[in-house]
């Protein structure tokens, strides 16, 4: 799903999104997962209200741990029915009926809310439904209340100054965005955003500067490149506005949006302004900071954010794939799926979200539901190789690497020499291929993958060099190369605990116990629930002695649902440890004879 939106609002001020959400948020237990997915809002719920306030409050509490949104927001509004003024169960119902996108519902909490206190994501509430409803003083009366902090103010500010446009007062809306100084995040939020208002206010000129302006700094974000493309494209100067989207392709080729964008420039077709209301504009402040928190990790503010610019402008349509993305990162797949076919058939995000929904249901146990409705795609795209990749995924998720090799080859077939989609179809079919025993095809398919990457996409090119590095050390060929392109991926990746991890296997499969301790530990803190990692732990540590520690690690492994031939073999070392072994053959003959260095 990240594919739909890839870098589509990548601001540097992605951590105060997240610090403004947590100004303005008050109530709301701590998350925990659960795997039962919810409907989405406004269809029948699977469960019924309890009969006393105690058993509504229990289950809504429940219900949020379980990050639940639809049946916490069920409960609450249901406990709040026999005790309206209780003000912690009004905060959580405020903030469950928010999440859940009940918007009259949280509206109504709202109202009451700040008649208590001056509760901030109430505040922004309303400012919110204010702007909707075109009652922009009101709005600003509301957002002035709200803001505490340098971080809340960035919403409030921005927010502030669509309110201006609204009350017809460019230049102090332009003024409110240019109160935006002293934090290096906040220049590209205030450039973007000061170059949409100058643009819907008739101020061609100050629009270009200041969407100039965010575009040179932020040349990767999608709706900069699209908002400042557009700009130039309607002021006539088409090869311009070519070339910048050509530069986004370069980084991410084939979005749907931007391909749409150059598609009309090329048949000598205008482009509408990105923004057209001070309703669109609010809800594309909204939607910024809810991507940045959803990159960020912050499901909850993401939610919240994503939901009130959808109210603002239900057309938006990254804002809906990001809102299910989230969900499909909180677990909750059928609510992610069900946000995706909100989606309008004539989006150009459509045809994705509709390969995105084949992934989710193979995700959810679907595996058969999965392939039909890829296969069905296929018949209707036939020309679409995205489809083919996902079909591909499908079938290597479900361990039939022979149909998946085979699938890939085809994709390849049909792709252009030079295509900058080429390398990670050799990447599939080289993993299928591997996984399939089909060792002289994997290596050819992986050697070519990690000719074809570019350097412009380091982390693409590192999951090649570890997969090919580690596939070396696991058949104790090419070693010497093996460590170099090992620690090249560390170099190029150095926050991904499975690629450290293969380096730490490295060195435990040649005999270099303390170096691969040294390794697998920073794995295993980057990823610790993996199994892969914690087994490997475990064994480093029998080798250096800790033996207490090493079965500790294999408890832990076995705990994290390995495969299950790898489980037999855990259940042996937790019963015998590992043989005694001075050092592994290999390392006797073929020790690599480079530094010693864990990235």
């Amino acid at each position: 799903m990240v594919a739909l939106r890839r870098m589509a609002f990548r601001f540097g001020a992605a951590r105060l999104a997240v610090a403004a959400a947590a100004a303005i948020m008050v109530a709301g237990p701590a998350l925990a997962k659960r795997a039962p997915a919810p409907p989405t809002p406004g269809t029948p719920a699977p469960f019924s209200p309890a009969a006393s306030l105690e058993g509504n409050y229990l289950a809504a509490y429940i219900a949020g741990t379980a990050r639940d949104t639809n049946a916490a927001a069920l409960f609450y509004r249901e406990a709040l029915k026999d005790d309206p003024r209780n003000p912690e169960l009004l905060e959580r119902a405020f903030v469950s009926l928010l999440a859940d996108g009940d918007l009259q519902g949280a509206g109504r909490a709202a109202e009451r809310l700040v008649q208590r206190d001056g509760n901030g994501l109430a505040q922004l509430a309303l400012g919110v439904r204010s702007v909707r409803a075109k009652q922009y003083a009101a709005a600003r009366t509301y957002l002035g209340k709200g803001a505490r902090g340098r971080a809340a103010d960035l919403t409030a500010t921005l927010l502030t100054a669509w309110s201006f446009v609204g009350s017809r007062d460019g230049k102090r809306a332009l003024e409110t965005v240019d109160q935006l100084r002293g934090e290096r995040g906040f220049a590209a939020f205030r450039d973007y955003h000061g170059g949409l208002i100058a643009d819907l206010t008739g101020n061609a000129a100050e629009a270009e500067r200041r969407l100039k302006s965010a575009y040179e700094a932020e040349k990767t974000t999608l709706r900069i490149v699209d908002a400042y493309g557009r700009l130039l494209a309607r002021r006539g100067q088409t090869e311009q506005a070519l070339e910048v989207y050509r530069g986004f392709s370069a980084v991410a080729p084939r979005h749907p949006l931007v391909k749409q964008a150059m598609d009309e420039l090329s048949a000598g077709r205008t482009l509408p302004p990105l923004v057209a209301t001070v309703q669109e504009g609010a809800a594309e402040v909204l939607y910024g900071l809810g991507s940045a928190g959803s990159q960020q990790g912050d499901e909850l503010a993401s939610i919240v954010y994503l939901r009130l610019a959808l109210y603002l402008n239900p057309d938006h349509a990254l804002a809906t794939v990001t809102l299910a993305e989230v969900f499909e990162r909180m677990k909750r797949t059928e609510q992610a799926i069900e946000t995706l076919r909100r989606l309008p058939v004539e989006s150009p995000l459509r045809a994705t979200a509709d390969v995105q929904i084949g992934l989710s249901l193979e995700q959810l146990g679907r595996g058969d539901e999965a392939v039909q409705h890829l296969e069905r795609l296929g018949k209707l795209r036939p020309d679409d190789n995205e489809v083919l990749v996902a079909l591909g995924n499908v079938y290597r998720s479900r361990k039939q690497y022979a149909e998946a090799a085979e699938i890939y080859g085809r994709a390849i077939a049909r792709t252009e020499v030079g295509d900058a989609g080429l390398w990670p179809l050799y990447y599939y079919r080289g993993t299928a291929y591997e996984r399939s025993k089909e060792w002289a095809k994997a290596e050819a398919d992986l050697k070519k993958a990690l000719e074809l990457v570019p350097d412009s996409q380091p982390l693409g090119k590192s999951q090649v060099l570890n997969y090919l590095g580690y596939s070396w050390v696991d058949q104790a060929i090419n070693l010497d190369e093996a460590f170099k392109l090992l620690r090249r991926a560390v170099e190029l990746n150095p926050r991904d605990g499975m690629i450290i991890d293969s380096l730490g296997w490295a060195y435990f499969r040649f005999g270099r116990y303390e170096e691969a301790v040294r390794e697998l530990e920073k794995a295993a803190e980057l990823k610790s629930g993996d199994p892969v990692i914690n087994d490997h732990l475990g064994d480093a540590y029998w080798r250096v002695g800790r033996r207490l520690e090493a079965k500790f690690q294999w408890q832990h492994a076995k705990d994290a649902g390995p495969e299950p031939e790898d489980l037999k073999k855990i259940d042996e070392k937790l019963a015998s440890g590992l043989p005694d072994d001075s050092k592994p053959a290999e390392a006797q003959t073929s020790a690599p004879v480079t530094e010693k260095s864990g990235g």
